[in-house]
């Protein structure tokens, strides 16, 4: 059994809000320690205050020492809970961003998973990774620095801001005056922002498809002596990197000092009424506490009204990131089911074929299948051997009719589609991971029926570490024909009731070619086998035959087409050396 997935379900997941309901608990235990740790903090600038005036009273002799312990004391213990509350409040963000970053992740995994190819080739790999982790990342760290400053910053300001006002409420509101130029100042740097954001953003897109070029191609350039040139063309690509990133932090990196210095402009306004004040002279009447308390108190507000304006130009900076995702954040339960469909007839009637923009391809097929049956397809280089084998995945529209169990495959839903035809290709696509996974894709079954299959068993007890043995990136680790049958194995175990297998033979010698072909009969015995090759000395033994010639098909048995089509007899005779009927024998 495939084990069930630990993320949660997303409703309306291209919507930012629907992240945070989906962490309502976790956002509840957030809120209560942030409440209590920021409603703390305007206990340090009273303390503060007390304990200089405390020192004071201690001087003109009407305070003891044991006054001033008790004092800090008491200053200890409320701190030591602050900062505890303080921990409570970043752990949980911290939780509540690691959700985000996770769910979001899981979304757009999927939606990639399950994109068309039509859809894949219009994006460059770099660029996909970098929607897929740089910008989810960015994303999930905007929001945590939002609901971080949530606390942090806002409902500390309101809070210092009270107090303020409760000790000089005219002081206060010229004082304060100065903190909102900085948040001015920091949304008209909303689109430098943006801009150098998302120049940034493609180029890391840029240099990460550069980096999977340097690495997928490494032995090709060094065979070929292209590494000089292709090393300026990485460095190229690394150099508008780094420029970018500059351009790109330097908006909010370089502008923090300008919104503390505006901040705290205040000060010179406190310095001087605020000395009226404990004069006598002034609005109201201090002692040296209520100084040092507002003095205090109104330096943390304009410190955090600087983390504000900060803080606007991180999300302006996340929000670059959404747009880029956006289009690909699709609600999905992440669990499409490809449940193998019964066996049923395959009804291919007048189909034809071409890429969006390309020319026809397949002109008018038509052949139909029962289950059981191996039907072989063949022909010249160039005819639309493999276009054939790739139009049954229904990632590109088609004209025509592919019916299975008398359903047309265009109408069918994406998870139905996906439990009728297992697809083998010119490229195995392995997974980095064991032999043992490559075969059965998290499911519970035997993976070594299926090797012994395809005639890999053998190879495999050999290995170090048998079907736990890793295969590494795309299967480097194993030969170009382990590759092929290992792929095959993973086929064979899918148990679908089409199998669409592209030239599964070509990195094999004859008689293991042969071995498997009897073996794949066996643990297929009802699925409908399309086997697409060049290799023509099974085909005697194969239901039917498609040769094809210039995109179109003719749908007959072996037999017939040696008596009928010149160039398929021609064809076999070259690679058998005999003739028809003499070599079946």
């Amino acid at each position: 059994m495939k084990q069930e997935s630990r993320i949660c379900h997303v409703p309306k997941p291209d919507h930012i809000l629907s992240y945070f309901r989906l962490e309502k608990k976790t956002l509840f235990f957030v809120t209560v320690s942030g409440i209590a740790y920021n409603v703390g903090l305007i206990a340090g600038p009273w303390f503060e205050g007390q304990l200089a005036q405390r020192l004071y009273d201690i001087i003109m002799g009407r305070k003891t020492f044991s006054d001033m312990v008790s004092l800090a004391l008491a200053y200890a213990a409320v701190m030591a809970f602050v900062q505890g509350m303080r921990y409570l409040k970043r752990l949980y963000v911290r939780r509540f961003a690691n959700n985000v970053n996770r769910n979001m992740k899981h979304v757009l995994y999927f939606n990639l998973v399950h994109k068309s190819c039509a859809e894949l080739e219009q994006e460059s790999i770099g660029g996909m990774m970098t929607r897929a982790i740089s910008d989810v990342d960015a994303c999930a760290e905007g929001m945590r620095k939002f609901t971080t400053e949530i606390f942090d910053t806002g409902i500390a300001l309101i809070a210092y801001f009270v107090m303020l006002f409760s000790y000089d409420w005219r002081l206060a509101l010229l004082a304060c005056v100065f903190p909102p130029f900085a948040y001015l100042i920091a949304e008209r740097m909303k689109k430098p922002v943006h801009r150098c954001t998302a120049a940034f953003k493609e180029s890391a897109g840029r240099l990460n498809g550069a980096t999977l070029d340097r690495i997928s191609g490494a032995v090709t350039y060094r065979v070929f002596g292209c590494e000089k040139e292709r090393n300026r063309a990485y460095e190229d690509c690394l150099a508008d990197y780094e420029h970018t990133a500059v351009k790109s932090e330097i908006w909010v990196a370089a502008m923090q000092p300008i919104y503390q210095v505006i901040s705290m402009a205040g000060v010179l306004s406190i310095l001087w009424f605020g000395a009226k004040n404990v004069l006598g002279t002034g609005w109201t009447e201090w002692d040296i506490a209520a100084f040092t308390t507002f003095l205090s108190c109104f330096t943390k507000l304009a410190v955090k009204s600087s983390h504000a304006a900060k803080l606007f130009n991180a999300v302006q900076q996340a929000q670059v990131s959404w747009k880029r995702i956006r289009p690909l954040m699709k609600e999905t339960d992440g669990t499409i089911p490809a449940l193998p469909a019964a066996p049923a007839t395959l009804e291919v009637q007048g189909l034809s074929f071409a890429f969006p923009g390309g020319e026809e391809i397949l002109h008018n097929i038509t052949f139909h299948a029962d289950p059981g049956q191996v039907i072989g397809v063949t022909g010249p280089v160039a005819c639309g051997k493999s276009t054939l084998g790739k139009a049954f995945l229904g990632e590109f529209p088609y004209s025509g009719s592919i019916r299975y169990a008398g359903r047309e495959l265009s109408s069918l839903p994406l998870e139905r589609r996906n439990g009728i035809f297992a697809y083998l290709g010119h490229q195995p696509e392995l997974m980095s991971d064991t032999i043992e996974q490559n075969v059965l894709l998290g499911s519970g079954d035997d993976a070594e029926k299926y090797l012994r299959a395809v005639c890999l068993d053998r190879e495999v007890e050999n290995m170090p570490d048998g079907v736990q043995t890793r295969v590494g990136s795309g299967g480097v680790r194993l030969s170009g024909g382990q590759q092929a049958r290992l792929a095959l194995a993973r086929t064979l175990c899918s148990g679908y009731p089409v199998m669409v297998l592209d030239d599964p033979f070509s990195a094999v010698d004859r008689t293991t070619e042969k071995e498997i072909y009897r073996r794949l009969r066996e643990s297929a015995p009802k699925s409908i086998i399309l086997l697409i090759s060049h290799r023509l000395y099974l085909f005697p033994e194969f239901d039917r035959v498609i040769w094809m010639q210039d995109g179109r098909a003719l749908f007959s048995t072996h037999e017939e087409l040696i008596r009928t089509v010149p160039e398929y007899a021609h064809l076999y005779q070259a690679q058998t050396g005999g003739g028809g009927q003499d070599e079946k024998k």
